[in-house]
């Protein structure tokens, strides 16, 4: 993010890449935390009088500690690893795409306005959510892939590819990619909160300080997702649900609407069941944030550090260069004197 109110350290791109590195750093080392947060939220609760099974998955989880004791029973420790090649691959998308944009937009919004200080908390949220809304109609694809993989059952495990075949091949054809497209869209407003929340609280705690120390980084990134959780957990789990396969419960009928799914679970669990998982979500919300932007910090400075290097090595090959280009010159000056004394001498 800009240091200071129109200045950039960093490209845009540069700004990208620091943070999608932040992210799937983050990601990788609480991937299992996703899997449960996962597991928790597309399963419902049965009754001894429901007919069928009511979640995509037989085995019933009562807590997040569970869910892992009951994973790593069924399928092996590296059951809490299913997807994460594609999760990565979205992270770092996503991130990346997010980033850029963020910084694109809210660095040419300063510079058009010619503020002197950063934009208010409203404007934040606001570039931040046009920012979220790019970036998501991109990469929502790999995301909705990696939920069913961390929605299959241990006999119908899939590689990357072959989910999505199976998702193109479904009902929806290739619009399939794009479920829950409009639920992600509603909940860009959980970066823009997260991010709003991060430079309010970074100017609140930390006032004038362009670069954090890691445990500054990591307090205000725990903070900002802890908040934007909470108040979007129940549009996370409708979120998931669209993107998981039906419940059995079900026979096969999609959900259309992130509404419609949310009326699912009040129905059958009530309404404090739309915020189911949110231990582990905000455990690794947490997690993932304050590592997140404890690493792009770093990043950044290294990133700053380097491209200082590399102008530095550009001016350095120039000034070489045109050294050389004017020592040619010299040596090129008293031939040129001679050819023009030499019609002189010939008549």
């Amino acid at each position: 993010m800009p240091g200071k109110a129109g200045q950039a350290p960093l490209p845009p791109w540069g700004n990208a890449l620091a943070g999608a590195t932040g992210a799937v750093l983050a990601n990788a080392i609480v991937y299992p935390l996703d899997i449960v947060k996962t597991r928790l939220q597309v399963q419902v609760k049965r009754n001894p009088t429901d007919p069928a099974p009511l979640t995509t998955n037989d085995v019933h989880y009562t807590s997040a500690l569970d869910a892992i004791r009951k994973i790593v029973d069924d399928e092996g420790v590296f059951g809490l690893y299913s997807g994460i090649n594609g999760s990565l691959i979205g992270v770092a998308s996503t991130n990346f795409a997010y980033f850029y944009w963020y910084s694109v937009v809210r660095t040419l919004y300063i510079s058009s306005r010619n503020l002197a200080k950063p934009p208010n908390s409203a404007t934040e949220l606001s570039l931040g959510a046009v920012a979220g809304a790019v970036a998501q109609v991109f990469t929502i694809p790999v995301s909705v892939v990696t939920t069913r993989q961390q929605t299959q059952p241990k006999g119908d495990k899939k590689g990357l590819l072959d989910t999505g075949r199976e998702v193109v091949n479904s009902e929806d054809g290739w619009t399939g990619l794009w479920r829950g497209l409009k639920a992600s869209l509603v909940l860009v407003v959980n970066p823009a909160i997260t991010y709003g929340a991060y430079q309010r609280l970074k100017e609140l705690f930390f006032p004038g300080k362009t670069h954090l120390r890691p445990w500054e980084s990591f307090f205000l990134g725990a903070a900002s997702k802890a908040l934007a959780t909470i108040a979007t957990q129940p549009l996370i789990v409708a979120k998931v649900g669209l993107q998981s396969r039906p419940p059995p419960a079900r026979e096969g009928k999609r959900f259309k609407s992130f509404i419609e799914v949310m009326s699912y679970i009040i129905e059958h669990e009530g309404p404090l069941a739309l915020f189911k998982g949110i231990a582990p979500q905000i455990t690794k919300g947490i997690l993932v944030q304050g590592l997140l932007m404890m690493t792009k910090e770093r990043m950044e400075i290294l990133f700053i550090v380097l491209f200082a290097y590399l102008r530095r090595l550009r001016s350095q090959r120039l000034l070489k260069a045109a050294e050389a280009a004017a020592s040619k010159a010299k040596e090129l000056l008293p031939l040129d004197q001679a050819k023009q004394a030499l019609p002189a001498l010939i008549k």
